[in-house]
């Protein structure tokens, strides 16, 4: 861990409106999703957020990319308290906050060719964005050049989520939010795309956040874990000592749940 973490995240509470219990007049009532929670996560390193559905991990990770406005709480981004900022005063930020969506079918636009899309964002930042850029970044996650004459309907699965990091590895980030992004994917692209997102890590020195249900994947890929339950962190560490030393019983229950086979460094590659 450096000494000043990359994100420091103090006593942060979001909520939303329970719109099915709204009463005919009045507003909504609140349901509190995170609840005051206190987390750092160091540069250069990817940190696992694992929890049941509902334990509030994915809307963490739109907090920390400033998606979500938090209600209350600081998050501290390099330093700086990006919790309370405008879109104005974000939009020099966002080039460093990217994101890899769950559904690479659903975040990219069917209607472009995959250079394109790879493309838009280059512009949005004033990073060119041509066609040979975007080939660039194609070539990098592993898709031939030629793909880049390609419509999103026309890949598979994989190579659709390889056309989500290429969009994201683009411009240049220094933070990564990946949100369940193998889920949906069989177990053979599972791993080239784990695979991929280690590497471009180490090379690039991103710090990525890694939305799982997988404790397998977990315990390869990541080095720190924050386990939420309904809004808490009830464990957070370095992956080794959560996964040898479970602080409470819904990190017991999860590693219990879930088969953890022993695994070595290539095993990703067999």
């Amino acid at each position: 861990m450096t000494a000043t973490p990359f994100f420091s995240v103090r006593n942060l509470h979001l909520s939303f409106a329970d719109r099915a219990h709204k009463p005919l007049f009045g507003p909504a009532p609140r349901i509190e999703v995170l609840k005051g929670l206190d987390l750092d996560i160091g540069e250069g390193r990817i940190t696992g957020i694992v929890g049941e559905s509902g334990s509030g991990k994915s809307t963490l990770g739109r907090v920390l990319v400033r998606l979500l406005d938090p209600d209350s709480g600081n998050v501290m981004f390099k330093g700086q308290d990006i919790a309370g900022l405008d879109e104005e005063a974000l939009r020099p930020l966002r080039r460093d906050l990217q994101m890899i969506f769950q559904d690479p079918m659903s975040s990219l636009n069917p209607r472009h060719k995959v250079w394109r899309i790879i493309a838009q964002p280059m512009k949005r930042y004033g990073l060119g964005g041509t066609r040979e850029q975007a080939t660039e970044a194609l070539v990098r996650v592993g898709l031939p050049a030629e793909f880049g004459d390609r419509f999103p309907h026309q890949l598979s699965g994989g190579q659709r989520q390889r056309v989500g990091i290429a969009r994201a590895i683009a411009v240049g980030p220094s933070f990564i939010l990946a949100d369940e992004i193998v889920s949906g994917l069989d177990v053979s692209s599972q791993a080239h795309v784990l695979m991929l997102l280690s590497k471009l890590a180490k090379e690039m020195g991103l710090t990525v956040a890694f939305i799982s249900h997988d404790l397998s994947v977990i315990r390869h890929l990541c080095d720190d874990v924050i386990v939420l339950d309904h809004g808490v962190i009830v464990d957070n560490g370095p992956v080794e000592q959560v996964f040898d030393d479970p602080q409470s019983d819904v990190t017991r229950k999860l590693l219990a749940a879930i088969p953890l086979p022993e695994m070595d460094d290539t095993w990703f590659e067999r």
